[in-house]
This record gives C-alpha cells, structure tokens and sequence, in this order.
C-alpha cells in the first residue's frame, strides 16, 4: 500500500539556497514577515554545491562598469557595517595587474560616483615597478608583462563564504523561513503554463503563489525538465552553466602571517588568469583561475544543455592535472618563484550560471505566470550576498529601477559574449578527463 506524499503550501517557495536565494529568503522574510517562505535545496545548508559555497571570496567595488560599481559599494558598505556580515569581512585591499587602461578607468569611475570622498575608496594607478615595491615585495615576482599601470586600492577584501552563506541562511529560518531539504526535480505548471508550484523526487509537492529560481548552473536543466516541449520555456542563449577551478595552499605560521598582511590580487594576463586571496584564519591561500569551461550534454528533449555532471557534489572534488596546471600557472602569475614551493592540496570545480554580457538574471519568467528567475551570477554575485535579495523582492513587486529591470530581464537580447573573459569557450570533456568512463547521457559533445 502506497503512502500518500505530503503537500506545502506557500507565499514564496525559493529553489536554490545559494547567494541569489538566500538573500532573498531573508529579505522577503523583512518585507513580508506575514508570508510562508520555503527555501528549498537538495542539501543541508551551506549547500556544497553552490557556487556560493567555497573557503573564502571576494568583496569589491572595483567595476569597469559604473551601474555595478555603485551595487558593489551598496554591498560594501553592508559588509563592513551590517551586524550579521561585518564580523567576517576582512577589508585587505585589493591589487589588480592588468593590460590596457583598466586601472585608470576604474580609478576614473570612483571619482565620477564620488566615492572618492571616503579615504577606504581612493585607489592608486602606479607603475609595475611600484607595485613590486608594495605589500614588502609580496608581487615583486609577478607577471607584469605588457602592464603600464596597476590598480592599488585600499578597500575591498574577502570573507569566508560558507560561512557568510550560512549566517544569512540562518538569520532567514529565525525570521521564520522553513528551510527544506530535498530534490527540486520538477515544476508544476498549468495548463496555460502558469507556476502553481514544484515537486520534489520524494514526491512532496510544495504549492506555492510565487516560485523563485535560484538555481545557477541547475536551471537550464530544470526548466527542460519542466516543460521539455515549450521552447519558450527554456533558457536558450541567456545563460550557460560555466566552471572554474580553484586551489588552496596550507601555509606554515610565519609565511601566513606574511601573506595576511596582503590584499586580494587580481591578475587578468594569460597564461596565469586568475588571483589569490589572503589566507583564512586555518592558513589556506586559496587561488582562483579565470579560464572557464562548460559541460554541453544531450538532454532527454533533444536540447543540447551545459550543465554540471550529474554527479554526488557535481563530482567538483575530481579535478584533472590540466586544470591542475592551470591553478600552478596563477600562482606563477601572482607570486612568480616566491611560489614555487607552495604545495596546493586541494582542488575544487566551483560551477555557476553565466550570461553573455556577464549580467544577472533577475527578472519575470514571461512564459510562465508566477514564476520568477534570480540566477546567474556569473562569477561575480557572490560579493552582493548582503544586497541581491533587496533587488529581487523590489522586481517581484514592480519596483526595480529601469536600468537593472533592463539589463536583468529575461526578455533582453543576450548579447555577444566576445568581450566576456568568463563566458566558457571550451568543454570539460577536452582538459583531460575520460569521457569513455561516464555513463553514455553525460559524455559530452566535441567542442564547436
């Protein structure tokens, strides 16, 4: 005899706990303390597979363009004084190397939003021999080749991610958020194609007024899931489900110490494109590679889909010696042969959803009444943790300003990613791994 599986009901149910639900769990949980919120994810949070998730990121304001420099000082300005963030926000600074006139431009921005007024957002264009002099000659050993200016800045920094996440996913259940844990594996849609709600693969179902989805690199999946034969539906060219590697180095005491006392850095020049971050509290220096990839599969409709492999964690923790290679090639591009003997022991794939233009996704699903996408941070949403929510309840409700409605609505064209350095241009099945060894549904399709 069969046992009948649970319904919910709900004001808002919110698919994914990473940086996009999470702030929205707590700040809809502020503006409507009356509502029954769900924040639904497949794991105990922090959830390990978020992009979110991770030993530490960073927090800038450093932005080419000026609409997401005055979102990242809002969010700087919420790291260092909101009570529930400001304790784990490390204000280290921040060194970019980088070709071109990217210092002076961002130099330039600051000024024109008159943040210069505040001495933590007065940054320095110094020359490459300069920079080496800086932080003790932590950088002497860089790569500056082709670089005639370096981008010093005193504000910015680094907090510990899971931990950051997991502070606002705790704050969000005590205002009386119900985090529930379990596999979102389809949509519930009317016949018009109207969002009544979701079900999960244990058969609960939730039904819900509002659905939010934050599932960065899981949506494109998701929605074919949901609705394999609406071509509406569907992400389409919007967004891709993008990787990149990390590495940490455990560092003795003393060279701890001496790092700590670092900033952030920033290194745009190939082969070494990527950055470090100052080592956490355990001593973990932790680099990052800004060479993405994707993971282009077969869907069941016939749609060729980027998404994660479909894997316990995203199988994030099996990392081939190229993508190795690649973290060595940032340590050498940011520390040179003071590097050399660093020994990083773990390496993790961190996934995520990226759009062309490098834009967030925040917008109306125009396919489907009540349901609502909050995704795709592109590798830079992590920062805004303290401030996204804010902006996806102000879309929810009619209220966002023209300009982000514009460029985060679903309805936008998607742009040419040709200037987007992290929009992924290569395949995970090309950097050394067996494809022959994964079950037939995940191999991958030769790179286009």
């Amino acid at each position: 005899m069969s046992t009948a599986q649970p319904e919910l009901r709900a004001t808002y149910a919110i698919v994914g706990a990473g940086v996009f639900g999470a702030s929205t769990a707590l700040h809809l949980s502020r503006q409507h303390p009356d509502a029954t919120i769900y924040l639904i994810d497949r794991e105990p949070h922090p959830s390990r597979r978020a992009a979110s998730w991770d030993w530490n990121k960073v927090v800038r304001a450093d932005y080419a363009d000026p609409a997401y420099m005055a979102l990242g000082l809002e969010a700087a300005r919420a790291w260092a004084s909101d009570p529930l963030l400001a304790p784990l926000y490390h204000e280290s600074g921040t060194l970019w190397i980088a070709d071109g006139d990217f210092a002076r431009v961002i130099a330039g921005n600051y000024a024109r939003l008159g943040a210069t007024t505040d001495h933590h957002h007065r940054p320095e264009v110094v020359d490459p021999d300069e920079a080496r002099r800086r932080y003790g000659g932590l950088f002497a050993g860089a790569d500056y080749s082709r670089v005639t200016q370096v981008l010093v800045n005193p504000s910015g920094g680094w907090a510990p991610a899971k931990e950051a996440l997991r502070a606002v996913v705790d704050a969000a259940v005590g205002a009386g958020v119900v985090y529930l844990q379990g596999n979102v594996d389809l949509l519930r849609l009317d016949s018009d194609g109207s969002c009544t709600g979701l079900r999960l693969s244990n058969g609960t179902t939730v039904t819900a007024s509002n659905v939010i989805l934050s599932t960065g690199a899981n949506t494109a999946r998701l929605l074919a899931d949901s609705a394999p034969d609406s071509d509406d539906f569907q992400v389409g060219d919007r967004m891709v489900a993008a990787a990149i590697c990390t590495g940490l180095v455990k560092l003795g005491p003393e060279d701890a110490e001496k790092y700590r006392r670092g900033p952030v850095c920033c290194q745009h020049l190939l082969p070494g494109r990527g950055g470090s971050l100052p080592p956490t509290r355990e001593n973990y220096l932790k680099f990052w590679v800004d060479i993405p990839f994707r993971n282009t599969l077969r869907h069941s409709s016939g749609r060729e889909i980027s998404m994660p492999p479909d894997e316990p964690d995203y199988a994030q923790w099996e990392v081939s010696q190229v993508l190795k290679d690649e973290v060595l090639a940032v340590n050498r591009g940011v520390f040179g042969l003071a590097g050399s003997d660093f020994s990083i022991e773990e390496h993790r794939i961190c996934w995520d959803a990226v759009t062309p233009t490098g834009d967030f996704l925040v917008s109306p699903h125009p396919a489907s009444k009540n349901l609502f996408i909050a995704t795709a941070g592109s590798f830079h949403g992590w920062k805004f943790l303290p401030i996204l929510g804010k902006y996806v309840v102000q879309m929810m409700e009619g209220t966002l300003v023209e300009e982000l409605k514009q460029r985060w609505s679903w309805r936008r064209e998607a742009g040419d990613p040709k200037a987007n350095d992290m929009w992924p241009r290569r395949e995970l099945r090309n950097l050394g791994y067996d494809v022959e060894a994964l079950p037939k549904d995940q191999r991958s399709p030769p790179c286009i």
